[in-house]
């Protein structure tokens, strides 16, 4: 099930004297959190808009609106920062990763049943999903080659196997 919210970075600490705050980015860049005018913090979701924000040593420094000295960005440390998902359009065949995490795998010609996605590597070259299964975990490429088919709604990915993908040696 798509989550409404998804984790977009942690405030960390404080930052200067005007009640900047440090964040540690969740998403795939830093520059793509600065897109970002509004956030929601904390598990009741409160919205909290960011009036500036930087990037410095692949950290964000932000001023949030209404929060104007050291002690007011103290009260934040440590607090989870989400996105809306409607605030950010995906390319085609892009996914959250918190949506894939938790969908069944399943050989797209055999039918065979691999487990559930559980964790999402990012390498560099291309990601690599974790699926584990009943008594293993496999390890897949996230490429065109492999991933034939992935339906987020209904909580499925269709694969096909490359030869010694999944030898049991």
């Amino acid at each position: 099930m798509k989550k409404k919210f998804l984790e977009a970075g942690k405030i960390v600490n404080t930052h200067g004297i005007k009640g900047e705050v440090k964040i540690m980015p969740y998403c795939d860049s830093p520059e793509l959190f600065c897109e970002f005018d509004r956030l929601f913090i904390g598990k009741n979701y409160d919205e909290i808009i960011i009036e500036r924000s930087r990037i410095q040593k692949n950290m964000i420094i932000a001023k949030l609106e209404n929060i104007n000295t050291p002690e007011d960005a103290e009260k934040l440390r440590n607090k989870m920062l989400y996105m809306h998902r409607d605030d950010l359009e995906l390319d085609e065949d892009t996914f959250f990763i918190q949506d894939l995490i938790g969908i069944t795998v399943k050989n797209a010609d055999t039918g065979r049943i691999y487990g559930v996605i559980d964790d999402v590597l990012q390498t560099g070259a291309n990601d690599v999903y974790s699926i584990k299964g009943e008594n293993k975990t496999y390890l897949i490429p996230a490429i065109p080659d492999v991933v034939i088919e992935t339906d987020i709604d209904n909580e499925i990915m269709l694969i096909r196997e490359l030869e010694g993908l999944f030898d049991e040696n």
